[in-house]
């Protein structure tokens, strides 16, 4: 699988009932980098029910950038949820389904490390 197989998929609950569409996917780096890159894992997909744009990173805690960008991230993006990837039953084209009992959980990430 490879990552536009995922992005802009319909993201289905367990009855069948449309929820938005996939917009990202959290990752994880797994152990130390090998030859060219670390091994990475996903650890679950960010659905959004109002859009299919990216979140060009507002998802992140305190980053507002640009007031009318960041308000318009906001409200396109109102109501999104974080779906860990042991959630996820089936990936098929252009769709995923979540199993019964899902989680729908926060999608913000933490706030950005500020260099010193």
């Amino acid at each position: 699988m490879i990552l536009s197989d995922l992005l802009g998929s319909d993201a289905f609950d367990a009855d069948g009932r449309r929820l938005g569409a996939i917009l990202d996917v959290r990752l994880e780096i797994s152990g130390a980098p090998a030859q060219l890159l670390a091994e990475t894992v996903v650890t679950g997909v960010l659905v959004s029910s109002h859009s299919r744009f990216s979140t060009w990173g507002y998802e992140r805690r305190g980053e507002d950038g640009p007031f009318l960008i960041a308000w318009l991230q906001r409200w396109l993006h109102r109501g999104s949820f974080l779906v860990a990837w042991d959630d996820v039953e089936l990936v098929d084209v252009g769709r995923v389904v979540f199993r019964a009992g899902y989680e729908q959980l926060d999608p913000m990430l933490p706030r950005a490390p500020r260099e010193a």
